[in-house]
């Protein structure tokens, strides 16, 4: 998997408006009602990550979660990590709300 380029990497995010490049990364924060609601998104989205092998950084501070997403292999941001990204918004933010 190759990294993209930072020009590729801004027009990719064009899609995820809430996410934002710096560092090397894909990042984002989200918040929940509560604990319970974070953890459990959590939970969904640790199974998207096993499905494609590929593993975000992210830590949760009671009702919020943030997420960094890059390629360490690669050096940076890579095809995978827009579809991990894909993958956490659908989780996150289902289009039928």
């Amino acid at each position: 998997m190759s990294k993209l380029s930072e020009q590729d990497i801004e027009t990719r995010l064009l899609q995820f408006p809430e996410w934002e490049y710096y560092e090397n990364a894909i990042h984002v924060e989200f918040e929940f009602e509560n604990f319970k609601d974070c953890f459990s998104a959590m939970s969904r989205i640790a199974f998207e990550c096993e499905a494609l092998n590929h593993h975000p950084d992210w830590s949760n501070s009671y009702n919020v979660l943030t997420i960094s997403l890059s390629t360490h292999s690669a050096g940076g941001v890579t095809e995978t990590d827009f579809k991990l990204a894909k993958a956490i918004e659908a989780i996150v933010e289902p289009e039928d709300e």
